[in-house]
């Protein structure tokens, strides 16, 4: 099967492609996005590929849905489009940054600067119908997503897995700890966040601490 994702991850991933979840997820996203309104936008279901080449992965972060609101999901965990309002759990990664590293607030959410640098912003899930959370859940995405994390930890070095909240947490399983970095913490949302498990974890300094260690440059958070 063709598919138009960035050309590092396509040879990375091609045997995903030709396997049968593959084929049925690719017509059941066809149908949702012909039938209905769904997010992110068809271009940029591989966005989070397409900014970050496979072997300038320095760092992955693992996201579970799509933003389900108008003009919000752009494809990167997270992330929002130029313009688009922070969604709560944006809200609170900005915050943990301005104070872990000293940085302003920005003024877009949009984190393309980011996978420019090599971070990896990577949903479960990457597609979702509008209004609905999860509505694409258990449809072959995570059979893919969590090839894409094997891929990672099969085939690069150091990288660092910034793992935030239950479902995030289970993902370490895919992970080989004897040659990444693995950082925990609760979710950014509110209901987490509120209890006192996400401020505080320090996961941006860190994270350059560990890149830097291996003489790899630091994020530009």
């Amino acid at each position: 099967m063709n598919v138009q994702i960035e050309p590092s991850w396509k040879v990375k991933l091609r045997p995903e492609f030709d396997k049968p979840y593959f084929h049925e997820l690719t017509q059941f996203v066809k149908q949702e996005y012909s039938s209905a309104q769904c997010y992110p936008p068809g271009k940029k279901i591989f966005a989070a590929f397409d900014h970050c080449p496979f072997q300038e992965t320095k760092v992955v972060i693992i996201g579970q849905d799509p933003y389900h609101g108008p003009n919000q999901a752009n494809g990167l965990c997270f992330s929002v489009a130029d313009g688009v309002p922070h969604p709560p759990s944006l809200v609170n990664i900005f915050k943990e940054i301005k104070v872990d590293m000293g940085k302003a607030y920005p003024e877009s959410g949009n984190l393309e600067r980011w996978a420019k640098q090599g971070v990896l912003l990577l949903n479960a899930t990457l597609t979702v119908r509008a209004h609905q959370a999860g509505s694409h859940q258990k449809k072959g995405w995570e059979t893919f997503t969590d090839a894409t994390i094997k891929a990672v930890s099969e085939h690069l070095q150091g990288v660092v897995f910034l793992l935030w909240g239950g479902f995030a947490k289970k993902k370490a399983a895919l992970i080989d700890r004897t040659k990444h970095h693995v950082l925990t913490s609760g979710h950014p949302s509110p209901l987490s966040a509120n209890r006192g498990l996400w401020f505080g974890n320090q996961h941006f300094s860190q994270t350059n601490l560990l890149l830097n260690s291996q003489g790899i440059d630091s994020i530009e958070w």
